[in-house]
C-alpha cells in the first residue's frame, strides 16, 4: 500500500450570490484534513468574494438566514490546516484587493494551481 500522504484540491467557484453553496467546501476540506488528507481550497471565478473580512462573518449559509456564520466553517478548516489559494485574476474581475481578504490567503497564478491540480490525488469542483 502506498505510504504518501493523500491530496485533495478542491475549487470553489461560487461566492456570496450563492450562500447555500458557500460552507460545502470548507467543511469537506476540514473532514479530509482530520484523515491527514493535504487539502487546499482555491478560489477562482465568484469565490473569492468568501474571503473578504467583513463578508466572512456575516454571511450566512444556510437558505432561512439562521445557523453559524461562513466563518465557522472558514475557522474550522483553518484550524485542522487546510491551506485557502486565490486566483490573482479572480479578484480583479471582482474588484477585490488582496489586502481586503483573510489572513491564511495565498495568492497563485495558473501555473501554481495547474502543478497543484497534477499533483493532487482528486480535484473536486463546486
Amino acid at each position: 500500500m502506498d505510504d504518501a500522504p493523500k491530496k485533495l484540491l478542491y475549487i470553489q467557484t461560487n461566492g456570496v450570490e450563492s450562500p447555500e453553496r458557500s460552507a460545502t467546501p470548507f467543511y469537506l476540506a476540514a473532514s479530509a484534513a482530520a484523515m491527514d488528507i493535504e487539502v487546499g481550497i482555491y478560489f477562482t471565478v465568484n469565490g473569492p468574494t468568501l474571503l473578504v473580512r467583513s463578508v466572512a462573518e456575516e454571511l450566512i449559509p444556510k437558505k432561512d438566514g439562521k445557523g453559524a456564520p461562513l466563518r465557522r466553517f472558514i475557522d474550522q478548516a483553518a484550524d485542522l490546516g487546510v491551506k485557502f489559494y486565490v486566483c490573482q485574476p479572480s479578484l480583479d474581475l471582482s474588484n477585490i484587493n488582496y489586502e481586503d481578504l483573510i489572513d491564511g490567503v495565498e495568492m497563485i497564478g495558473g501555473a501554481a494551481f495547474n502543478d497543484m491540480a497534477l499533483e493532487a490525488d482528486a480535484v473536486i469542483s463546486f
